[in-house]
């Protein structure tokens, strides 16, 4: 157990120091964990919404597909990504692997399902008379949209957190399609599993405890939401 204890004490004196390996792969994983939920928002919440809020024929065949997808393992995503990225893939001549927008496209693949599906499910539980007293005041068709997302807010927030969390402790995406490439696709994530293969354990455990502050935050943020919505 003194490994652990001393583990504890090297990580201390990594993050007050200002350790640049160690803050190099907190300001990656930050960025491109961004750059991944950006995306996901923008294309997930307008899907989404009309999953919601509209009938149609093949809704409840979409919803189940969209469902099953929130549980799609890291490692395959990862695998997909890296196939379609590679030299020899359709992609390939983007030179999109073992870069930061490449880990964001892989990113983005795992938290699309869970926004949509949490926001579907946020409009689903809205009052069903707003739409009604929304249009017999004269609304646009944009208006109403905005006005339902308003009305719907909480819930599509909380699902975008949970999204975020998944994305922030995701390690297969990162290292397929990343590389791990020290100074330049090193996460948090895969920086924990390098270094504790290597036996450096202080830096393992730095990283390990600022995941865990950015996780309670996204957990903290999510259950209040809830709690709103």
């Amino acid at each position: 157990m003194n490994f652990l204890v001393e583990g504890f004490f090297q990580a201390f004196r990594l993050l007050v120091s200002g350790n640049s390996e160690t803050y190099a792969a907190i300001a990656v994983t930050l960025k491109v964990s961004g750059y991944s939920i950006g995306c996901s928002l923008l294309i997930g919440i307008p899907f989404g919404f009309c999953l919601g809020y509209f009938d149609f024929s093949g809704k409840k065949t979409i919803r189940m597909l969209v469902d099953t997808l929130m549980a799609l393992p890291t490692v395959f995503i990862g695998l997909l990504v890296y196939a379609f990225l590679t030299h020899r893939g359709p992609l390939g001549n983007f030179g999109l692997l073992f870069t930061l927008p490449g880990i964001a496209i892989g990113q983005t693949i795992l938290a699309l399902p869970i926004v949509v599906a949490l926001s579907a499910t946020a409009v689903e539980n809205m009052d069903p008379k707003l739409r009604c007293a929304i249009m017999s005041m004269g609304a646009s068709r944009r208006q109403l949209f905005l006005s339902s997302l308003w009305e719907c807010r909480h819930g599509i927030l909380a699902g975008a957190l949970a999204a975020y969390g998944r994305v922030m402790t995701e390690v297969g995406i990162s290292m397929m399609v990343g590389g791990n490439i020290k100074w330049h696709t090193r996460t948090i994530t895969t920086a924990i599993a390098l270094e504790t293969n290597k036996g450096k354990f202080g830096m393992g455990v730095a990283l390990g405890l600022v995941l865990m502050i950015i996780a309670l935050g996204v957990n903290v943020s999510v259950s209040f939401f809830r709690r709103r919505n």
